[in-house]
């Protein structure tokens, strides 16, 4: 069986990278940018007011001027004012450009104004730059500001405006569907009988999906009938890049999944990796370029198998970088005895001290996902028979 590493690397291989779309600025909030964005000028673009307050040539102060006749008055995104003399000052405005022949500001709450003059407090000093945020001090003209591979949140969002970007060329969002097979599961709200059991993977795979700012998420049951299966596999097939499926995968009669992609010329991958939970998982490519994604049914096995391959192949397919797996130390000792790797979820607690531990915290089976609540996600242990003691350093995957 493939280790967790080699079912990456497999998947990674074969993931195709998303095509590019050119959006306006407005609709871009959550996708992955695929150009560098550099700023079209110095930014401030000139020397820029941080106070409501005066404007005056500092060296005026320090040859004895503490009073001034107030010249004229600079607002935010009027031209620039020139000042006349030095026993002058120019009343200016949070935001506004500097007027020329003036180095420095006087914050308003540090003047009495009066009859048109302002006059320095007994004890306010003066330096040359003070409350001016200087022309090109944030970033100069040509500078990288954004590079190909970032999310877009709101930061980047303002970053990119500052630039003059009307448009952007990010990353088309993937045609996704996720379906969960299985003849027990009834959907909540429904009557539900004592044999069956809810549907709630699918709840949980779309909204895992959603939170990473994937939003053309389509979704479907399908039973656990060839002929069903088959029909709507080759509709999803057609219609979607990437279909995320959930249970009919394992070794049972009815895990009918496997025999009917193979029968639509889905290509299988790798089936089967050497964890636990999540040991059956399934990959393969269809002939239209499509991916599928076979996930266990049991809900902890689907929810770790999305957070551990799903999501970062997805995040990859859009252009952007592999995320740099976070270290966490174990807060009590951990045994494993099967040879598999071992996603074993955790509650993030912090000592006296400060420092974060991932304390274990086992669910009762792949089918205990109740156990889940409360917890940030899972560590990978590697494969036993060993025990970990407390302090020892693994990855920890987020469940977001």
């Amino acid at each position: 069986m493939l280790t967790p590493a080699e079912a990456d690397e497999l998947i990674g291989q074969h993931l195709q990278c998303l095509p590019i779309e050119s959006l306006p600025l407005a609709q871009c909030a959550g996708a992955v940018l695929r150009e560098n964005v550099y700023a079209e000028r110095d930014y401030p673009p000139y020397d820029r007011v941080d106070m409501d307050g005066i404007a005056v040539a500092s060296q005026a102060v320090a040859a004895g001027s503490r009073s001034f006749r107030i010249q004229a008055t600079q607002a935010a995104g009027d031209a620039p004012l020139a000042l006349n003399a030095p026993a002058d000052c120019i009343e200016v405005m949070t935001g506004s450009v500097l007027p020329s022949g003036c180095d420095s500001v006087v914050p308003v709450e540090d003047l009495t104004m009066a009859n048109g003059r302002a006059a320095l407090g007994p004890r306010v000093a003066v330096e040359p730059w003070q409350f001016v945020h200087r022309r090109g001090s944030d970033s100069q003209r040509g500078a990288l500001l954004l590079s190909a591979g970032q999310r877009l949140h709101a930061p980047e969002i303002a970053i990119a405006a500052s630039a003059g970007m009307a448009r952007i060329r990010v990353a088309s969002q993937p045609m996704l569907v996720v379906i969960s097979t299985g003849n027990e599961l009834v959907e909540p709200g429904e009557p539900v009988l004592d044999h069956q059991v809810r549907r709630s993977n699918a709840y949980a795979v779309v909204s895992a999906l959603r939170e990473h700012g994937f939003q053309r998420v389509a979704d479907d049951h399908l039973r656990d009938e060839a002929q069903e299966l088959r029909a709507r596999l080759r509709l999803h097939l057609e219609t979607h890049d990437v279909l995320v499926l959930s249970g009919g995968v394992s070794m049972g009669r009815f895990d009918l999944v496997p025999q009917v992609l193979q029968e639509l010329g889905v290509r299988t991958i790798f089936h089967k990796v050497a964890q636990r939970p999540g040991k059956p998982l399934w990959f393969g490519m269809a002939p239209s370029g499509a991916a599928v994604f076979g996930l266990p049914g049991n809900p902890v096995s689907t929810l770790v198998c999305v957070t551990r391959y799903v999501l970062p192949a997805l995040s990859g397919s859009l252009g952007q970088a592999p995320a740099t797996p976070q270290r966490m130390a174990l807060g009590a000792p951990f045994t494993v005895k099967a040879p598999l790797a071992h996603f074993i979820p955790v509650r993030l607690q912090q000592d006296d001290w400060g420092r974060e531990w991932a304390v274990p915290a086992p669910t009762n089976g792949s089918g205990d996902f109740t156990s889940l609540a409360g917890t940030a996600g899972f560590v990978e242990l590697p494969p036993g028979p060993n025990t970990y003691a407390k302090g020892f350093v693994t990855r920890l995957h987020r469940w977001s």
